[in-house]
């Protein structure tokens, strides 16, 4: 199962935010939208990602001043990004031995979508209750 299986079944729509964006910003979308993090884009290009770790981190660090402050001074600017051809398996692994949960996928130098661990986990279940349907009803023939 690939990458681009998993946003054809989750669709493609990304909230971002922008490195000028305030952090308050950044909290009122991550809770209204549900989600654990936000690519963050400047003139259509991934420059980084801010997620709830990072708004944690700054504030046990900095207080309530991180609120007023913009999301270039929290965010990760180092970001590991995917293609719609790589496999689930294997970034899934990425993903658990580096310990991040949300991987933006980028096609020709776009954000395309953003898949999170739990897409990864679902994604694979779905793979192998389909795989134990076959095997099972090779057995039953």
């Amino acid at each position: 199962m690939r990458i681009a299986d998993v946003l054809s079944g989750k669709g493609a729509q990304v909230t971002t935010v922008t490195p000028h964006t305030a952090v308050s910003e950044v909290l009122r979308l991550l809770a209204e939208h549900n989600l654990g993090a936000l690519p963050v884009v400047d003139a259509d290009r991934l420059v980084g990602i801010v997620s709830e770790r990072d708004v944690v981190r700054r504030l046990h660090e900095r207080g309530v001043d991180l609120l007023t402050v913009t999301v270039a001074e929290i965010m990760t600017s180092d970001v590991v990004t995917c293609d719609p051809h790589d496999g689930v398996g294997e970034l899934a692994k990425i993903m658990t031995d580096r310990r991040f949960r949300h991987l933006p996928v980028i096609v020709d130098g776009r954000l395309a979508g953003i898949v999170s661990i739990g897409d990864l986990v679902k994604a694979r279940i779905d793979m192998l209750e389909q795989e134990r349907e076959q095997l099972e009803s090779y057995i039953a023939q």
